[in-house]
């Protein structure tokens, strides 16, 4: 099993309500794509944390295999919700994928 991990800092011209209603688009977004792409076997979108912290929002995905982690990649499913949902507002995006 493959876990893939994303932290994302949104652009700082956001104001703290739009970045709100931000990470609730790529919650919900994300997180709809369970059961519609294969390998896929979880996905979760964690958007409340702590003051500490300087991440905005984290993806947190399990994939049967490598090859089903390159496929989501490429997916259009995933793709549209990345192009619509994700992209435009992230300043920085870090990411880990790993054996579990």
């Amino acid at each position: 099993m493959i876990k893939h991990i994303i932290l994302w800092k949104l652009k700082d011209e956001y104001t703290q309500q739009e970045k709100e209603t931000i990470k609730m688009g790529m919650k919900e977004g994300l997180e709809g794509l369970a059961g519609k792409i294969p390998g896929l076997l979880e996905i979760h979108v964690h958007i409340d944390f702590l003051e500490s912290s300087t991440a905005d929002a984290m993806l947190e995905s399990y994939f049967s295999d490598r090859a089903a982690l390159q496929a989501y990649a490429k997916n259009p499913v995933h793709n549209a919700v990345a192009d619509s949902r994700i992209r435009p507002y992230v300043q920085t995006r870090l990411s880990a994928d790993f054996c579990d």
